[in-house]
């Protein structure tokens, strides 16, 4: 069964080695890196899983581009259409930051925004969004953001689904938007949100199968089959550890293939 991986990236040293991820570090027995990461690595661990596409995404920060959209267009070149660009952006500049989405779109050929909201220290309210969640509507491209508590060593507040995620489905319901892992501690809340909102998603970044919470878990079963998403957080864990328990779930053929690859392709237009 094919699958697609709806949140990953392909590292730099810059992104990598970050004192930011000491914690993750910690937790998976990750070493700094010494070299950067050839692509052709990413591209085999994908090819282990089975994972047809994967969508690596940019990292901007206030510090500047952890990884740039012209490094992520250049790795996606490498690696044989097994990779799909995710933009990124600098939130502190906003005339500028549409500018960029558009170009990663319309020349770079990427199929989404994505902005972790812990990185700029700002919640998905903040004003600073609010062009870029225009322009996604007006492109026909998602914004991917992180919900749940933060496990690099910055604060989780701006990861809470309610408030942010709900007002912002409120203020432009057109928008699509999936949010990267799972929403734990808030987990019951991000489920709220999706079942009200009809184009509000959740992947399951950052978690292995065995380590999804029983409220993800019966929602996918059952109403929301249809909004659910695979994702590994690559390279934290690679898409052969996610999916190691993945039969313990009890999915349904026609669950297991909307989880797995069938809801990233419609919604990523893949």
């Amino acid at each position: 069964m094919p699958i697609i991986d709806a949140w990953m990236q392909h590292p730099t040293l810059r992104h990598s080695n970050h004192e930011m991820f000491d914690s993750l570090r910690r937790w998976t027995g990750g070493m700094v890196l010494e070299e950067p990461l050839p692509v052709e690595v990413t591209v085999a661990v994908l090819e282990a899983a089975d994972v047809e596409i994967g969508l690596s995404a940019a990292w901007y920060g206030p510090q500047g581009a952890l990884i740039s959209n012209d490094e992520v267009a250049s790795f996606v070149a490498q690696s044989d259409r097994r990779l799909r660009g995710v933009a990124g952006v600098d939130l502190s500049r906003p005339v500028n930051a549409v500018r960029e989405l558009r170009r990663a779109v319309d020349e770079l050929g990427f199929v989404a925004l994505r902005v972790v909201p812990w990185l700029w220290g700002l919640p998905p309210t903040d004003r600073l969004y609010y062009p870029l969640y225009a322009a996604c509507v007006e492109l026909g491209v998602p914004f991917c953001t992180q919900v749940g508590h933060t496990g690099p060593l910055r604060p989780s507040e701006t990861g809470r689904p309610i408030p942010y995620i709900d007002q912002v489905a409120l203020d432009f319901p057109e928008l699509t938007i999936v949010c990267g892992h799972i929403g734990y501690p808030w987990t019951a809340e991000m489920v709220a949100v999706a079942d009200k909102h009809v184009n509000v998603y959740i992947d399951t970044s950052a978690y292995t199968a065995r380590r999804y919470p029983n409220e993800l878990v019966e929602y996918l079963r059952g109403r929301g089959r249809r909004k659910v998403l695979f994702g590994t957080n690559y390279p934290m864990i690679t898409p052969s550890q996610a999916l190691e328990h993945l039969e313990q779930l009890g999915l349904d053929e026609e669950t297991r293939g909307l989880f797995l690859s069938g809801n990233a392709r419609r919604l990523f237009a893949l």
